[in-house]
């Protein structure tokens, strides 16, 4: 079993950054690929960006692509995502998840989410 608690949202305005982190409870953190999800008022969850268990393969969204960051420290069972260049359409609860497989991804564990306000 795997916790995740989500921590860093809140409000920032257009063009400001955020740095979300997700602490996972459980000594198999490093064995979990971990991902960001986000759902903003209205729309269906959407994928943001996914880390390999070392850390060292990354995926991104189209829209996150280039503005956002996903890592890991594996010694302090936390990943992160930095948030550059934030725009209004950002604005979403946003959710950690994990998954043993990397090809076809399960996510199996969830965080409770934190929220991202971007104001124009």
């Amino acid at each position: 079993q795997v916790q995740l608690v989500e921590s860093g949202g809140g409000l920032v305005q257009a063009g400001g950054s955020l740095r979300l982190s997700c602490a996972a409870s459980g000594r198999t953190f490093s064995s979990y690929n971990m991902a960001w999800f986000r759902q903003a008022p209205g729309k269906e969850r959407e994928f943001v960006a996914r880390i390999t268990q070392s850390g060292g393969g990354t995926y991104y969204s189209d829209s996150a692509k280039g503005r956002f960051t996903i890592s890991r420290d594996n010694a302090k069972n936390t990943v992160y995502l930095q948030m550059n260049s934030l725009r209004p359409d950002d604005t979403a609860v946003y959710y950690c998840a994990a998954s043993q497989r990397w090809e076809s991804p399960k996510y199996i564990y969830w965080g409770q989410g934190t929220q991202v306000t971007v104001s124009s």
